[in-house]
């Protein structure tokens, strides 16, 4: 993909080290979560997109698109972040009817606005 910006020119719009874009770009590292936002606005694209089918995959697709951390998110739906990162892992079988609820119901209202 060329985008006709040079290494140091998005170093600096991104606010990183052109040493950093360089290990992206060779797949040494990725970018940190977050980057990612700006990453991906500037992409125009993502380039790892995340199914959206379980609610485990919106949380993480949500979380990951805003770069925000597991402990932020959770403090944000006002839920413990072991039950986030069960939940984003599908595996919050245990979880209470009403967590499942807070949960889904807060997704709605933020992806809507």
């Amino acid at each position: 993909m060329e985008l006709e910006i040079s290494q140091s020119q998005l170093a600096e719009r991104l606010r990183v080290r052109t040493d950093t874009i360089r290990n992206w770009e060779r797949n040494r590292t990725s970018p940190a979560l977050g980057y990612l936002p700006m990453v991906l606005e500037f992409l125009g694209y993502d380039p790892a997109p995340i199914a959206t089918e379980t609610l485990g995959e919106k949380l993480l697709k949500y979380r990951r698109d805003r770069g925000i951390t597991q402990k932020e998110l959770a403090q944000q739906i006002g839920i413990d972040p072991t039950t986030l990162s069960r939940l984003e892992r599908n595996k919050g079988g245990r979880t209470f009817r009403g967590v499942l609820l807070r949960v889904e119901s807060f997704l709605s209202k933020k992806i809507r606005s």
